[in-house]
């Protein structure tokens, strides 16, 4: 995989710096709140979702959640659909949906809607990277890592068919 990769865009160094701020905020916002929710959106944010649980101070509980964008041809349609749901309920809690990219924002606004209607204590979202200029939607993100340009990126739980996942970086592919 290190062949396909460019240059490096966030080091190691970097994310887990990044990681550790996020978890200060997040544990300082939902201190005395009892525990939150984090739920994982799979396959991308396991790594991120893993490191940032272990640097929370607060309570907390882990779940994961699958969804997949319907393709038509070479471009994406906006549709999402859900794979594998939380498996208990999230009604009366403080729910943290913890993704590893927005970009269109389809994705999130999916979620975020989803989630609403059962009812949590309070719903936000995180995300290890956000590329602001390609947003389609208008979708907020809570607690962001990193802001990135539009350019396809691999490592840290991203993937490019499926490989680069665990790279400890995020790197740009070469196109």
């Amino acid at each position: 995989m290190d062949e396909k990769i460019d240059r490096i865009l966030i080091s190691e160094d970097e994310i887990r710096d990044r990681v550790e701020q996020l978890a200060a905020s997040i544990s300082q916002d939902y201190q005395d709140r009892g525990p939150v929710v984090l739920i994982g959106v799979l396959k991308g944010s396991f790594i991120f979702l893993a490191d940032l649980a272990r640097r929370l101070t607060i309570p907390r509980v882990v779940e994961f959640i699958a969804v997949s964008s319907y393709e038509h041809g070479d471009t994406r349609s906006g549709a999402v659909r859900l794979i594998m749901d939380v498996r208990d309920s999230i009604e009366d809690k403080h729910v943290l949906i913890v993704e590893d990219i927005v970009d269109s924002g389809h994705t999130l606004h999916y979620l975020l809607d989803m989630l609403q209607s059962r009812r949590p204590a309070s719903l936000k979202s995180c995300a290890l990277l956000r590329k602001a200029e390609r947003a389609e939607v208008d979708v907020t993100v809570d607690y962001v890592g990193f802001e990135i340009a539009d350019e396809w990126v691999v490592g840290y739980g991203l993937d490019y068919s499926e490989r680069g996942r665990t790279l400890p970086y995020i790197g740009v592919i070469a196109t």
